[in-house]
């Protein structure tokens, strides 16, 4: 087999991206501090149509070389916003009407292939936590589900870009029809 090259791929430019219809699904990240981090959440998220990512608290916010590296770009053509605290974004999320998950292994939590979202009654958020301490309690208490992927080896969690990816896949396969 020969790999496809980039003018095969049939991608958007960043003009046609920004007009695009996107999956009704913004990212939160809840004092995430890995730039890096940052970068490929942004870059998964342009891959997925993501409509917006929220950066809140010590995350960083592009420009930033180090995003960049990650982000290939992707920093300009998903739409982001900064915000003080997590909790100033939920407030924003809960006034917009967006049904609040989390990323976060607590009791009571739904194992990630068990949710499925229904994007016909409401827009989804996806918080996704600091890279050692998870999502603050207080944003926790604050969502509508929490959302654990199934693990089963001796690592406690997944890399906060690697989980937010495979959650957001989760939400793109279940996305509106069309």
């Amino acid at each position: 087999m020969q790999k496809k090259k980039i003018t095969e791929m049939g991608r958007l430019s960043v003009a046609e991206f920004k007009k695009a219809q996107k999956l009704p699904l913004t990212v939160v990240l809840d004092n995430v501090r890995s730039l890096n981090n940052i970068g490929s959440i942004f870059r998964t998220c342009d891959a997925f149509g993501i409509e917006r990512i929220m950066l809140c608290g010590i995350c960083a916010t592009p420009p930033s070389a180090e995003i960049h590296k990650t982000a290939l770009g992707a920093e300009d053509s998903v739409n982001w916003e900064y915000h003080r605290s997590t909790q100033e974004a939920l407030d924003k999320l809960e006034s917009e009407g967006y049904t609040i998950c989390c990323l976060e292994q607590v009791h009571g939590s739904i194992s990630l292939e068990k949710f499925t979202p229904d994007f016909t009654k409401t827009p989804y958020a996806l918080i996704a936590g600091h890279e050692v301490d998870g999502v603050d309690p207080a944003v926790v208490d604050r969502c509508h589900h929490c959302l654990e992927i199934p693990q089963v080896g001796t690592k406690h969690s997944l890399n906060v870009s690697v989980s937010t990816g495979i959650a957001i896949w989760h939400f793109f396969e279940n996305k509106l029809p069309g």
